[in-house]
């Protein structure tokens, strides 16, 4: 049976995390900087170790204000200490309840900086391959920011995202724009069908869209009924 993984961005205390927890077979965790404490990262680390999620860190620009979400332009050097600093944050965090940072995704604008902007992109690698040689990376296909970690020896792992609407070359809507985030539960599951169907290797569910449980179990189902085996791509 085809496998796919599906994702969810969570210790942002947001949302229902430990319900989530029991739907997804990833976890990106929130490493301070856009969203989340010690505490709230322990706990969902915690959770995800228990249920057999994999754990992931979800770096961000230093942007607590703006849920990470606001183009930044730090330094390359400033930059790959800061993502530095988030990776070993949560390295401890896993290591205290037993488990491990299996992968890296970035989040929010950062995310979105680093399909193009090369300079951003490499300095997020360094950072990564610096921490971790040839940990797995998530992140738009096509972006600079695979293209780098490929390089470096990092694996590449491409992302879809069933909750966010496409332009036509394949990069995300703006959320600054109408229709960013697809709010409509069915064309959520179908676009995350037809996005597996078409090679996705993880899907994401957004933890802080209203009613996250509820869609990522339709998501969860829809993608079994299809013929997927829900895994992570980095156990």
């Amino acid at each position: 049976m085809p496998t796919v993984d599906l994702n969810a961005d969570l210790g942002e205390g947001m949302g229902d995390d430990l319900a989530l927890l029991s739907l997804v077979s990833s976890a990106n965790v929130a490493c301070g900087f856009h969203a989340g404490d010690l505490a709230t990262a322990r706990c969902t680390v915690e959770g995800a170790v228990r249920g057999g999620v994999s754990v992931g860190a979800h770096p961000s620009y230093r942007d607590r204000e703006h849920f990470g979400r606001r183009p930044l332009d730090p330094s390359p050097t400033q930059l790959a200490t800061d993502v530095s600093e988030q990776l070993a944050f949560l390295a401890a965090i896993a290591s205290d309840t037993g488990g491990r940072v299996a992968y890296v995704k970035p989040h929010g604008a950062l995310y979105n900086r680093i399909v193009a902007d090369e300079e951003q992109a490499s300095a997020v690698v360094r950072a990564i391959a610096a921490h971790s040689p040839g940990l797995p990376v998530l992140g738009l296909p096509g972006s600079a920011f695979l293209r780098f970690a490929a390089e470096a020896g990092l694996r590449p792992v491409g992302e879809a995202f069933a909750d966010r609407a496409y332009r036509p070359d394949g990069t995300l809507v703006p959320r600054s724009e109408p229709g960013a985030v697809i709010h409509d539960p069915d064309a959520v599951v179908t676009q995350a069908v037809a996005l597996a169907r078409a090679g996705a290797q993880s899907l994401c569910v957004h933890g802080d869209t209203p009613g996250a449980v509820l869609l990522a179990r339709r998501v969860r189902d829809a993608l079994v009924a299809a013929g997927f085996t829900i895994a992570p791509f980095a156990p």
